[in-house]
């Protein structure tokens, strides 16, 4: 099955054994505020900034923390700079043809990300981003995470043209999360919170692109994948996740993951959380890392934050004070908890208790970078392929097939990434970072096909055919629903072309 059954037909680890849930803080002694004039100069400085040219406003979200006084540990974004003056690499991308690879870089200092240079570097391939940069002077970078305590294998990179979007009028590419996806910074992060120190985080995500499922978080981890108790966390997130009931609607919510627990606010049920469910979300936390933590959430396209939680820490055992290890995670959980789902496009970790001021100043200045574009349907190359009964060709296994995972037939799933597959320019389809292949290369009728990794073999070439077929020429045999069935979970394979209600299937 895929991702689209994964959350009615397979139970999803929870608890201390499963997900690992934290969050960030904010303590109840911080730093002296702005004064008023310096806090109104921030605001204007992040308003003013105009969608449609390539260089950013003076003062980014890094540039704004640090005045105030709580400066950026790390800063991640596959879309533009985050400080004013930064004028390096966002990301890596590795192509699958070759496994080389290239770093994408900025339109201009302080500006959008040249998303141009990745679609000249992966034309005709596909690309997987393989490294996200921090833009501080700590060189936090993450790259995809080891397997954990969680039971789940190491991680993925993500598809690098799954999720395009505009940004300051610019093309970019956002960093599209499925099951087995993830990216971590393993070991104690240079200027990252550990031991109950002060601590605030926020990422801009998709709010239409969630799941209920452990985790999709950005923030403070164990420096191991592994779950080593309450408070080890300190991530924020947004997903449909109501781990301590009652919640208010069905989300998603902006959410602290503190290891052990998804917490809306409050002891971990907060009904006054409402959630966050528009395309762009700002989700923010800060944590004092002894008494006091704050979540807030906001449309990344518009308006202000509003403030779920500003009060005590739990008091459930072991979150006061907070027990932070420094390492960082981005789309899992601290366990390597890997099966949910999201798009992330920038965040950062800051030293301290960021103000109020401070944070609604970020807030303007996210506002004023102008995203927009849907965030919850894969946009890049890849297309469905639309098989018989409108089903759709997908990979069991929710997004994390293997070698010889089975391909069927399944319910078209929006959010599936093992059902968008990329038509390669020597006539293999891709997805996930395989293809799809007749199993040991054979050519009898009635062989299945499978996914395996792309190695150019006669079994890997698909031709679409004007009457709606895929043609493999080695075997001179169509893909072909067993049976001509239409049922979720039926088996492909290979046989004699002949035209019928079976052999329909069609890319885009």
């Amino acid at each position: 099955m895929s991702v689209k059954s994964f959350f009615t037909a397979r139970a999803v680890p929870t608890g201390a054994g499963g997900a690992a849930y934290r969050i960030r803080t904010s303590p109840p002694y911080r730093k002296a505020l702005l004064s008023g004039l310096a806090t109104l100069a921030l605001v204007i400085a992040a308003l003013i900034a105009l969608p449609g040219v390539s260089r950013a406003t003076t003062s980014l979200p890094c540039d704004i923390y640090a005045s105030g006084g709580t400066p950026c540990a790390a800063a991640h974004s596959t879309v533009r700079a985050l400080f004013a003056s930064y004028d390096g690499p966002l990301y890596q991308v590795t192509r699958a043809s070759d496994g080389s690879s290239a770093n994408i870089g900025l339109l201009s200092p302080g500006g959008y990300a040249d998303a141009a240079a990745q679609d000249a570097f992966c034309a005709n391939t596909t690309c997987r981003i393989t490294r996200i940069y921090d833009q501080t002077s700590h060189h936090n970078d993450l790259t995809p995470g080891p397997s954990g305590t969680s039971g789940m294998g190491a991680d993925r990179g993500a598809d690098a043209s799954e999720i395009a979007v505009t940004v300051g009028g610019h093309k970019a590419y956002g960093v599209w999360i499925s099951p087995g996806v993830g990216y971590r910074y393993t070991g104690v992060a240079a200027g990252v919170a550990v031991n109950g120190q002060p601590e605030g985080a926020y990422m801009v995500a998709s709010g239409t692109h969630v799941g209920s499922a452990c985790c999709f978080d950005y923030g403070n981890a164990e420096s191991t994948p592994a779950d080593t108790g309450n408070g080890h966390m300190d991530a924020v997130s947004i997903a449909t996740t109501c781990y301590f009931s009652p919640c208010s609607g069905s989300g998603p919510w902006v959410e602290a993951d503190m290891e052990n627990g998804m917490f809306q606010g409050d002891n971990g049920s907060n009904t006054a959380n409402k959630g966050n469910n528009t395309p762009y979300v700002t989700a923010m936390l800060k944590d004092n890392g002894q008494t006091t933590y704050a979540i807030k959430g906001g449309d990344a396209t518009s308006g202000g934050l509003s403030t779920w939680w500003s009060g005590s820490l739990p008091t459930r055992g072991g979150y006061m004070p907070m027990h932070q290890e420094g390492g960082i995670i981005l789309g899992t959980g601290g366990d390597n908890s890997n099966w949910n789902m999201g798009t992330f496009f920038e965040g950062v970790m800051v030293s301290g208790y960021p103000s109020d001021a401070t944070e609604n100043a970020v807030q303007a200045n996210i506002v004023s970078a102008g995203y927009s574009g849907e965030t919850n349907v894969p946009n890049g190359a890849q297309k469905p392929i639309t098989g018989p009964g409108g089903q759709c060709v997908d990979v069991i296994g929710d997004d994390t097939g293997t070698d010889g995972a089975a391909v069927d037939l399944w319910n078209c799933q929006s959010y599936a990434e093992d059902q968008y597959w990329t038509h390669n320019a020597n006539d293999s389809l891709s997805t996930i970072g395989r293809c799809l292949d007749i199993d040991g290369d054979g050519t009898a009728a009635g062989t299945q096909v499978e996914l395996w990794d792309c190695n150019g073999v006669g079994g890997q070439k698909w031709v679409q055919h004007s009457d709606g077929t895929l043609y493999n020429p080695q075997s001179g045999r169509c893909l072909d629903a067993t049976g001509n069935a239409t049922a979720n979970g039926t088996r492909l394979q290979i046989a004699d072309c002949d035209g019928s209600s079976g052999e329909q299937f069609h890319l885009g």
